[in-house]
């Protein structure tokens, strides 16, 4: 696992999908003007890999992040762009951020959530939540992500529980895989 370029992939002028409560596309936004004071609804992924020994990859969130900064994360949380598929926005970061392609994606479920970091902007998203395996060179971008890690469930459980340096929909999601997709979850772990 080795930094790769510091490639800029991602820009706060990006056009994002708005939706409504159903994840109708209802319109778009920059992804500044969506994430400022409460946040603006719109449409979201996030990504669980577990490599063969069932440890799931998680990534440090760079410093250079306005909301929750060398925060720890699962392995990949982003948008889709305006016209963009969901699945195709997912295959698309995971090489961007991670150098990871050829990965088979399972969806899992949607849900919406609001959260605010400190006075400087919020999460307010509509997400699609995918889990996958990996077994090969992950090569990360530092202009996303600080460091990464692989990490098991006990291990993780443990730490989400004594340290608070965890995004909010991390913890969110990983709840909710363990409560309610428990079977899918024991494919991978």
């Amino acid at each position: 696992m080795e930094r790769n370029s510091n490639k800029i992939v991602s820009s706060d002028n990006e056009s994002l999908i708005l939706v409504d409560k159903e994840d109708n596309e209802i319109g778009h936004l920059s992804k500044a003007e969506c994430h400022k004071n409460e946040g603006v609804l719109h449409r979201a992924f996030s990504i669980f890999l577990f490599n063969d020994k069932g440890h799931l990859l998680i990534q440090k969130r760079s410093s250079q992040k306005k909301l929750w900064p060398l925060y720890w994360s699962n392995t990949c949380c982003s948008h889709p762009r305006e016209g963009e598929d969901i699945l195709d926005a997912a295959v698309r970061r995971l090489e961007d951020e991670l150098g990871i392609n050829g990965i088979h994606l399972e969806y899992l479920y949607k849900f919406s959530y609001q959260v605010s970091y400190k006075d400087i902007g919020s999460e307010n998203e509509m997400c699609s939540v995918f889990i996958g395996s990996i077994n090969g060179d992950v090569i990360f971008n530092a202009t996303e992500i600080e460091s990464i890690r692989f990490i098991d469930c006990e291990s993780l459980e443990q730490e989400m529980h004594l340290n608070s340096d965890y995004t909010p929909w991390f913890k969110m999601e990983w709840r909710t895989i363990k409560d309610k997709y428990s079977t899918e979850l024991e494919k991978y772990i």
